[in-house]
């Protein structure tokens, strides 16, 4: 880390150098980034994971180089695969050759770190967390899950009784998104910050998987938010590798 002066700081990060602009007067850090390398991600295209980073990069204006791996055709299965991420999951980012991130919500707070995407005050990043968690283990096993059963192997009737047991809990976890989104624009600090975007990605698909979103304005409402965000791109869009600097 180098101070410039009080009010710019430069971290030098593995493959890139950071510059945060820092404003007492703002709850986050304002940032630009300087970058030597792109960070090359391997992901699954319909993967609402591996939207999870693709939105991110794109919303924060990083460069980067994407590889397709069709995990229906055991491509994250592949040694070679395998020596990026053990756990044979999607996605993958390389932060600097030969140095991997696996887990799609660890990757998120790797990028947004100093970011006005993740607060920067304990308690709102812990909110963020928390909701992060809520993501991975009352959300995503049931939404995620049924869409790619559903809309992915399009294997409705071998997984119909599996289904069946992933709607009472699905809709819990969305149930618990609209009592929170009645209050709320976003779901910490009322802005935009990384919480959204890990639930974002599989909740505005959920239909794809079989939950009818009707029943929930609030959440509708907050989807249409996120959409308006600058930057934002759908969840099939293939990001272009450019640079902006």
């Amino acid at each position: 880390m180098e101070i410039i002066n009080q009010r710019i700081i430069l971290f030098f990060e593995n493959n890139f150098v950071r510059y945060c602009i820092l404003d007492l007067n703002l709850p986050y850090i304002l940032h630009h980034n300087l970058y030597m390398e792109n960070l090359h991600l391997y992901d699954f295209l319909p993967s609402g994971n591996g939207y999870k980073v693709r939105l991110l990069l794109t919303q924060m204006g990083i460069p980067f180089e994407r590889t397709e791996v069709n995990i229906l055709k055991g491509e994250s299965r592949t040694p070679e695969f395998l020596s990026k991420n053990s756990n044979g999951r999607i996605p993958v980012l390389e932060v600097a050759p030969g140095k991997y991130l696996a887990e799609s919500n660890a990757i998120l707070l790797y990028l947004s770190e100093y970011t006005e995407f993740l607060p920067y005050d304990r308690y709102l990043k812990a909110q963020v967390m928390q909701w992060l968690f809520f993501e991975q283990y009352s959300h995503e096993p049931y939404i995620a899950t049924s869409r790619f059963w559903v809309s992915i192997l399009g294997k409705v009737e071998e997984y119909r009784t599996a289904l069946e047991e992933k709607r009472e809990p699905g809709y819990a976890a969305l149930k618990v998104m609209e009592n929170h989104l009645k209050c709320h624009n976003f779901f910490v600090d009322e802005r935009y910050t990384i919480a959204d975007i890990a639930l974002f990605a599989y909740t505005h698909v959920a239909d794809e998987g079989g939950f009818d979103l009707t029943p929930f304005p609030a959440i509708q409402a907050w989807i249409d938010r996120v959409k308006a965000q600058p930057g934002y791109i759908n969840i099939t869009h293939e990001p272009q590798l450019c640079y902006d600097y």
